[in-house]
């Protein structure tokens, strides 16, 4: 018996928007609670779905977790690119903003890295590619070629933007309760100060007014 194309159209809709829900829905229960606290019927209840629905779709508790961070990880590498000529001060300011409105994804790397440890990421080889890529366009803003220099350069650059947000409690010890919305600035300065100093040639004739800074967040 054929299938009836309208059918299997709307059939294959309403799997997508299931589906779609228990990855927000994941993505609030991992955050909240870590791959290990976190129960899949609380995630089923917050979507509307039965539980077996995350084994059919997702296979494991682990598997969905791993899907909500690679998709969470995706959305910052488009909401946040860096590409060549890009100016890497304001870079760090763009990573901030991104955290500060989407706290939900620096948790999520927290728990991953308390849940995987030193052991392979199961794509991690992808995001290595990813990183590689933005080493690279770091590397060109320089002028210069990939370097040890240049990765710790993109690494502290990142670590600068996400700390604040990685460790609410930590800026509230140090920076006091109040606001402070300086501090935006303050870092962006304090990272091109740093670039300026660690890597000369970026201070000479890369980074200043780079492409499209300010875009993304």
């Amino acid at each position: 018996m054929t299938q009836d194309p309208a059918a299997a159209t709307t059939a294959t809709a309403a799997a997508t928007t299931t589906k779609q829900r228990l990855l927000a829905a994941a993505r609030e229960e991992f955050a909240a609670h870590g791959i290990a606290g976190a129960r899949v019927d609380r995630i089923a209840e917050l979507a509307g779905v039965n539980k077996e629905r995350i084994y059919g779709y997702f296979g494991s508790k682990q598997k969905l977790f791993d899907q909500v961070v690679s998709e969470a990880l995706d959305e910052l590498a488009e909401a946040v690119p860096l590409r060549p000529g890009d100016d890497p001060a304001e870079y760090v300011g763009r990573v901030y903003d991104f955290h500060r409105a989407n706290p939900v994804l620096v948790r999520l790397s927290l728990w991953e890295g308390l849940h995987y440890r030193d052991e392979a990421l199961p794509d991690e080889e992808r995001r290595a590619t990813h990183y590689e890529r933005k080493v690279a366009a770091l590397a060109e803003t320089f002028g210069t070629e990939v370097s040890p220099e240049v990765t710790s350069c993109l690494l502290g650059l990142i670590a600068l933007a996400a700390w604040p947000s990685a460790v609410p409690q930590m800026s509230r010890l140090i920076l006091g309760a109040g606001p402070r919305p300086d501090l935006r600035a303050q870092l962006v300065e304090f990272a091109r100060r740093a670039v300026a100093d660690s890597l000369p040639a970026a201070g000479a004739g890369g980074g200043g007014g780079g492409g499209d800074a300010g875009a993304g967040a």
